[in-house]
């Protein structure tokens, strides 16, 4: 019976986001129509609405599912892994250190000779910041302690990135800086995808095999330990995995947050409260869920400047203040 509502859950979702995908293709400064489109991704000549579909919105509307998909992912692994439903991908440190990373790369004007080391820079961040999280941890890598060391390694990022805001000598400079951290698919090509996409396979790799383990770590440490289940070997899959996935999207489209905080949350009841079930469907739903709120920022028209980043901050924080009032309930 659970599979079939599962396979319900999946195919309901892989409709909406397709559906949602073809709107987001459709929509922009100037509105295609459904003929439109298909004559324009059909078409065999360049005209001047088949360059604006391949060049401007596809890599947009594929950017957006797939950053989607990696926090909605991530977030229910992470949250499965520290058994915490506060958890999600910035929570380990990984995203603020992407952020640090593109930052430096801006700061130091290396972008202005190499157009492609913002999301290489911010790549190499992300995996130093993975790479530092199992030393600071430990070698058993209790919960509490890797959730201390994402805090210490986020923290530490989010202090230089304020540093190099803080004693960029060039406006211009510093103004790019803040509007890259807000977060946005604007301004992306086909060569943005290309380069993280070996990261965003590996990762995503990682992520979905861990669900086996994260059903067993469900029922405590010491059970899983029972079961066969090498406790090392999933946080390496689970950390690995959300640094070269999310440290991949955050390179290209800068910090967005609170999507791998939402989306298990929506789904967790449908699945009966099981982590492996759970892994596909908020995929789905991730992808589902940024690609709505990057028609939203289209919808409000391109003067209004509105990023994507903050449109979810505002549609996030008030779920997220509500999820600590349920906890604190839950605890009366």
């Amino acid at each position: 019976m659970k599979y079939t509502s599962d396979a319900v859950l999946i195919w309901a979702l892989s409709i909406i986001t397709a559906t949602l995908f073809l709107a987001s293709l459709m929509l922009g400064a100037a509105d295609l129509s459904l003929p439109q489109l298909i004559n324009a991704a059909l078409s065999t000549q360049d005209t001047p609405v088949s360059t604006v579909l391949w060049e401007i919105r596809v890599p947009r509307a594929l950017l957006g599912v797939i950053t989607g998909a990696t926090l909605g992912l991530s977030g229910a692994v992470l949250q499965g892994l520290l058994r915490n439903p506060l958890a999600e991908p910035g929570l380990i440190g990984v995203s603020s250190s992407a952020s640090l990373g593109a930052v430096i790369a801006i700061y130091t004007g290396i972008t202005l000779t190499m157009p492609f080391a913002l999301p290489i820079f911010a790549l190499a961040s992300a995996g130093i910041a993975a790479a530092l999280l199992p030393l600071l941890a430990g070698g058993r890598g209790q919960t509490l302690t890797l959730i201390l060391a994402g805090v210490a390694i986020s923290s530490i990022a989010t202090a230089l990135t304020s540093l190099a805001l803080n004693l960029s000598p060039n406006p211009f400079a510093a103004m790019e800086i803040v509007f890259w951290m807000l977060g946005s698919l604007n301004d992306r090509s086909m060569q943005h995808l290309y380069i993280i996409a070996p990261f965003i396979m590996v990762g995503w790799g990682l992520l979905f095999v861990t669900g086996k383990g994260l059903n067993a770590l469900s029922l405590g440490e010491e059970t899983a330990h029972t079961m066969g289940v090498s406790l090392p070997t999933l946080r390496f899959c689970a950390i690995a995995g959300t640094a070269a996935s999310v440290g991949a999207v955050t390179a290209v489209t800068g910090t967005i947050g609170f999507i791998g905080l939402i989306v298990p949350h929506l789904l967790r009841k449908m699945v009966d409260d099981e982590p492996a079930r759970l892994l596909l469907p908020s995929a789905l739903a991730g992808a589902c869920l940024l690609t709505l709120a990057d028609i939203a920022v289209k919808l409000f028209g391109p003067q209004s400047n509105l990023k994507l980043g903050v449109l979810t901050a505002l549609v996030g924080a008030p779920f997220f203040l509500w999820l600590i009032l349920k906890q604190r309930r839950a605890l009366i």
